[in-house]
């Protein structure tokens, strides 16, 4: 990866490290290196998340593309799989998502869709990188220069697509939390339709709250709004959470209980096999999915790939395997047959749709897989790289021998946040523990106070 572009696309605190300046050289240097392949008529998609920072970073990077002669239309705030789904059926030329999905308040990124939907390789990366201060890029004047227009009825592109793909939901209460993200329109408004009766909590376009202790990233009030609808209401209670841009969902099962990524991607992993529509009886996981999703698949006649951790990891595996369905144990979850990338209110809506098709709740679709015990302990650094340090490699040497062969140790820098990420799993919870703070504390050791 170079400077500015990560595991997915530029990420960093808005106004800060990312600057509108910045967002104006990243808006022109993708316009620049898209008008290679794409006639200069095609717009570029623009959407964002309900971040404060959104309609500043939007302004400049708008500002960048339109200064190079292209289009845009500015969708609004959107799921980040509605720009990708908008991009391919306007047959558009990019697309481009304003968010740090689950990052705290004060971050933001950019990234970029192709015009087939797919986020742009790393090689398109580098490439608009390199020209991010290049003089010579186009600067046309007069009726040349590119028109910037609002185009929020386009939402119902993508809004359509979720709603044929959906079954019969009536009977079922949903509660809905939004994040205060941009899922706090339509994520409500899709599980009505299908006949549901909806909750809907955190659904305000609020981005001074955004994954603030509510969303995909922190189930707790999720799980007691669903505890207390199961209390008052007659029929199956669930719930769903989505993350800042929508493109992660994790759910709450009947009896108000967690269904992580993993045991979600079983349920429709089984559905898909049964129907004889798992190309090659193959899930794409990453090296974070547990060891018991694994073995659960196995006894299913299924098989995991396992990938980098990262949807465009999964994805670059799905693709070049010729697979169809694939996820991450964040809540990020693919199907190549009903769009280009991790898509929450789809897989809710999946997901939903199973449960009320077979008349079974969650918690029994999901039955059959014992999960590992694993530890996930964010250490954070002022240099990721500290990860490759001598001591920690001693360090994972160690845990390694301690595990015996009876588990496993994954020390990783994330590629969004300043953190080195030491996920330790096996058949015992205690030792697992151990394992993974003992890591940790060398990790701690070797980098400063930040």
């Amino acid at each position: 990866m170079g400077t500015y572009f990560g595991t997915d696309g530029v990420r960093g605190v808005a106004n800060g490290d990312l600057t509108p300046e910045l967002a104006y050289a990243v808006g022109r240097a993708g316009a620049a290196v898209i008008a290679h392949a794409q006639p200069m008529d095609r717009p570029i998609v623009v959407g964002r998340d309900t971040r404060l920072s959104g309609p500043m970073l939007e302004g400049a990077i708008v500002a960048g593309i339109t200064s190079t002669g292209r289009n845009v239309l500015q969708v609004g705030v959107v799921p980040t799989p509605g720009v990708a789904a908008i991009t391919t059926r306007i047959e558009a030329a990019a697309g481009v998502m304003i968010s740090a999905s689950h990052n705290p308040i004060e971050d933001n990124g950019i990234k970029f869709f192709g015009a087939d939907g797919f986020k742009l390789s790393d090689a398109t990366e580098s490439e608009i990188e390199s020209l991010l201060a290049d003089p010579s890029l186009p600067r046309p004047t007069g009726l040349d220069i590119g028109i910037a227009s609002h185009a929020r009825g386009l939402i119902d592109r993508y809004f359509s697509l979720l709603v044929e793909a959906g079954g019969d939901l009536s009977g079922l209460t949903i509660v809905v939390d939004a994040a205060f993200g941009a899922a706090h329109l339509v994520g409500p408004k899709i599980f009505a339709r299908l006949g549901a009766r909806v909750v809907a909590i955190n659904d305000e376009d609020d981005g001074s709250r955004i994954n603030v202790a509510c969303g995909a990233t922190d189930l707790r009030m999720l799980q007691g709004r669903v505890r207390d609808e199961i209390a008052r209401t007659s029929g199956p209670v669930v719930g769903v959470a989505f993350d800042g841009d929508a493109d992660r969902a994790l759910f709450v099962d009947e009896r108000g209980d967690i269904l992580n990524g993993d045991r979600v991607m079983l349920i429709l992993a089984r559905d898909l096999a049964g129907r004889g529509e798992l190309p090659a009886n193959t899930v794409v996981g990453t090296v974070m999915s547990n060891m018991g999703f694994e073995k659960a698949l196995e006894r299913e006649g299924l098989r995991l790939v396992r990938a980098a951790v990262g949807d465009r990891y999964v994805l670059e595996a799905m693709r070049g395997g010729g697979y169809r369905f694939g996820g991450e144990q964040s809540g990020h979850v693919i199907d190549l047959q009903r769009g280009t990338t991790g898509d929450g209110p789809m897989t809710a809506v999946a997901l939903f749709s199973i449960a009320a098709r077979t008349r079974t709740p969650l918690r029994d679709l999901a039955a059959g897989m014992s999960v590992y015990p694993q530890v996930l302990v964010n250490v954070r650094v002022a240099d990721k790289s500290v990860g490759d340090h001598p001591a920690v490699r001693d360090a994972i040497a160690a845990a390694e021998r301690v595990l015996a062969g009876d588990g496993r140790i994954l020390v990783r820098p994330s590629g969004t946040e300043p953190l080195v990420r030491v996920m330790v799993e096996s058949t015992d919870e205690a030792r697992t523990r151990d394992v993974a703070e003992s890591v940790a504390r060398t990790i701690r050791g070797l980098t400063p106070a930040v």
